[in-house]
C-alpha cells in the first residue's frame, strides 16, 4: 500500500461511493494514509485476510488472473455460476437493453443517445435492489426500448440525469473470456457480470453467440433472472 497506484489496483473503479468517498481515486489516497481504511470498500472487504497482505479485487482482476478460478466459480452468496460476462473493450460499462415500466416516458422525457440516466430493474426480469446509472447508447422511441451502458453513480451526481424509474431488463451483451462450459445458442446459463456491484449470479438464455479468434465469445443474453 505504498502508492495510490498500488491501492487503485485493488479497487473496483466503480465510484459507487459506498465507502464515503466520491471516487475510487479519492478513497485510494486515504487508504495510502492508513491500511485499515481499505475494509470500507464493500467489494473487497471479505477478500482481505490480512491487512498487510491484501488480495486483488475480483471485479477488476487483470486479464489472465483467472477471476473465475479465484472465486471457485461461486458468487458472493456461494452459489455456482458458469461464466463471467465482460464488457466490450470499447464501451464504458455493461451493455443492457431495457424496457421502462411506462414506455411512454421515453418520448415524454425525450431520452436520446448520450443522456446520463438512472433507473432500477424491478420484478421477475431482475429484481436488483440497486439503482443503475449509465449512458444511453441508442433509443427505439416507437417501442420504448433503450440500450445503455451501465456505469457508476459519479457522473449522474455531477452532471444531473434522466430518471426512467422502474424498468424491465431485457438483455445483456458482452464478451465471455472465462467460462467452465462451451457456450451454445439456446442454452440457459448462470453467469456473473464482472462489474456487478452485488457480486450476484444472473441467469439467462444465450440467443446469439459468435466465437472469436482468441477463443472468447461475443454473446447476447435474454430471459434474465437474478439469484
Amino acid at each position: 500500500m505504498e502508492t495510490t497506484t498500488k491501492t487503485m489496483e485493488l479497487l473496483p473503479k466503480l465510484d459507487c461511493a459506498a465507502c464515503g468517498y466520491k471516487t475510487c481515486e479519492d478513497f485510494a489516497a486515504m487508504v495510502d494514509k492508513g491500511e485499515d481504511e481499505l475494509k470500507k470498500c464493500i467489494h473487497i472487504a471479505d477478500k482481505i485476510e490480512d491487512k498487510k497482505d491484501t488480495t486483488d479485487c475480483f471485479i477488476c482482476a487483470k486479464e489472465g488472473m483467472g477471476m473465475g478460478d479465484k472465486l471457485g466459480w461461486k458468487d458472493n452468496l456461494k452459489r455456482d455460476f458458469d461464466f463471467i460476462l465482460d464488457c466490450f473493450p470499447d464501451e464504458p460499462g455493461p451493455k443492457e437493453t431495457i424496457l421502462p415500466y411506462n414506455p411512454t416516458l421515453v418520448k415524454e422525457l425525450g431520452v436520446k443517445k448520450g443522456d446520463v440516466m438512472i433507473g432500477r430493474p424491478m420484478g421477475m426480469s431482475c429484481g436488483c435492489p440497486i439503482t443503475h446509472c449509465g449512458v444511453v447508447s441508442s433509443v427505439d422511441a416507437r417501442n420504448g426500448v433503450i440500450n445503455w451502458n451501465v456505469t457508476g453513480p459519479l457522473r449522474p451526481r455531477a452532471e444531473g440525469f434522466v430518471d426512467i424509474g422502474y424498468y424491465v431488463s431485457q438483455a445483456y451483451e458482452g464478451i465471455i473470456k472465462e467460462t467452465k462450459e462451451d457456450i451454445k445458442i439456446g442454452v440457459r446459463y448462470w453467469f456473473l457480470p464482472r462489474r456487478c456491484m452485488l457480486q450476484w449470479r444472473h441467469s439467462g438464455m444465450v440467443n446469439a453467440v459468435t466465437k472469436l479468434k482468441d477463443g472468447s465469445y461475443k454473446v447476447r443474453i435474454e430471459g434474465l433472472l437474478i439469484g
